[in-house]
């Protein structure tokens, strides 16, 4: 049996990464407690923000070298762009904002939407391990950039 690295490779991280944050939205959903639902809502927001930065990065742009699919990789790009404008108007809310709540359910919405979109046959993960890409290598450049932003947002 070939030994295998213990860095995930590009697909299983990003798709560790959508897990986490559908877990963060299930518990935001079943939350009444406001400090509860801001803490989700800034935990969901921060592994977002860390999440889009490496996909556009550095896994898109690997994906539009390996495939040329431009079509998958621009819808997920104007998806980003959706998700980040929300984001930005989360961040400067509180909890208890009338909006709060909606806000985080469409970006919810939204995120479905672009996880299913990227998981799904013939969508951007499947054609990335159909292509020639070095999801290994990639794996690796993701996770250290990923701890780099983290410890960057962290410090800020």
């Amino acid at each position: 049996m070939a030994t295998r690295s213990k860095t995930p490779d590009a697909i299983a991280l990003l798709k560790a990464d959508h897990r986490q944050v559908e877990e963060w939205f299930s518990e935001f959903d079943k939350s009444n407690s406001r400090s509860k639902k801001q803490k989700l809502a800034t935990n969901i927001c921060e592994a977002l923000t860390v999440h889009t930065t490496i996909e556009e990065e550095i896994f898109y742009p690997a994906f539009i070298e390996a495939t040329g699919d431009k079509d998958l990789h621009h819808e997920a790009v104007v998806e980003h762009a959706g998700a980040k404008k929300l984001i930005a108007e989360i961040q400067d809310m509180s909890s208890d904002d009338d909006y709060f709540d909606a806000k985080v359910t469409v970006l919810s919405e939204m995120i479905k939407h672009h996880v299913k979109e990227e998981e799904q046959p013939g969508g951007m993960f499947a054609e990335a391990r159909k292509s020639d890409m070095d999801l290994e290598s990639l794996g690796a450049l993701l996770q250290v950039r990923k701890k780099a932003l983290q410890a960057q947002a962290k410090a800020a």
